[in-house]
């Protein structure tokens, strides 16, 4: 009885350890996820900053272009006005003012559409600026938390390594079939063994056979819950808990389980094969080996 003892006051610690080592093994794996965002900002801005810098070039052209063409239109009316000097016809004066005039109006219409470009190029410049800055402001955020998180997952690393040392202290002795079955429950519920009071599988809330019960009582060897699969231990109730166990409605029987724990005890079964014990070795597991 002082060995079953031990062996529960074993698992009950290695059930500490495991919890916060699996705990601890989420974070390190999810940690990296925290950037997503910050990667997808800049992701964002740095393609946001391609397509504004294209349309800026593109209106650069654009106001080049208006510029040679204003250039040209001015060419065009200031030789008109110069011609004007060496008219000799009326028809030669003619030409000329209709030279000069159109010149003077295609060089007015070139001004107002330069005008117009030029002050959507500076604009366009600007904010290429503000996001060439809202860009090197990310990353530098973003190396700043991704230095963070790297000391952090180390952190964890390092206090990961001390909860695996810990396991490998409280193992020796234990039978190591039990102690995978162990992990695994508690990577799954995090709780791998739990107490039955008044009969009842403090776990899952079911009533437990009878027979079974009294074989949990005399606490001569490992057995496990054949409803959620977690090892059992006996423990006495004081009168309060008593009475609360005794309403039976808030507890389930095999007829109404709703097979919460189905997928964990599928696996089990899977694991024990066709082991001619049945369902008695996946009850209990001596320490003999």
């Amino acid at each position: 009885m002082e060995e079953m003892t031990e062996v529960f006051n074993k698992l009950k610690t290695l059930q500490d350890v495991l919890v916060e080592k699996y705990d601890l093994e989420k974070k390190i794996e999810s940690s990296p996820k925290q950037l997503d965002s910050q990667d997808e900002l800049l992701a964002r801005l740095k393609k946001e900053y391609i397509e504004k810098n294209k349309s800026y070039e593109e209106v650069k052209e654009v106001v080049e272009n208006l510029k040679k063409d204003l250039s040209a239109a001015e060419a065009s009316r200031e030789k008109g006005e110069k011609d004007m000097d060496n008219i000799t016809s009326h028809r030669e004066y003619e030409a000329l003012d209709k030279q000069i005039s159109e010149a003077t109006e295609k060089e007015a219409g070139i001004r107002k559409e330069l005008l117009r470009e030029e002050k959507k190029l500076a604009e366009l410049n600007e904010s290429l600026k503000a996001d060439e800055a809202m860009i090197q402001a990310q990353e530098s955020d973003l190396n700043s938390s991704k230095s963070a998180l790297s000391d952090q997952i180390q952190e964890y690393k390092d206090q990961l390594e001390n909860l695996k040392k810990q396991e490998e202290e409280i193992t020796p002795g234990l039978n190591q079939e039990i102690v995978y079955k162990f992990q695994r429950i508690i990577q799954r519920n995090s709780e791998g063994i739990v107490a039955v009071k008044n009969g009842v599988c403090t776990g899952c809330q079911m009533i437990l056979p009878g027979q079974f019960a009294n074989e949990v009582r005399d606490g001569e060897k490992i057995l496990f819950c054949p409803y959620c699969s977690r090892i059992l231990f006996y423990q006495e109730v004081n009168e309060d808990e008593a009475e609360d166990f005794s309403a039976l409605d808030e507890t389930g029987s095999l007829a109404d389980f709703d097979d919460e724990f189905a997928d964990e005890r599928d696996e089990d079964e899977i694991e024990e094969g066709d082991n001619e014990n049945g369902l008695d070795e996946e009850k209990s597991m001596s320490f003999d080996d």
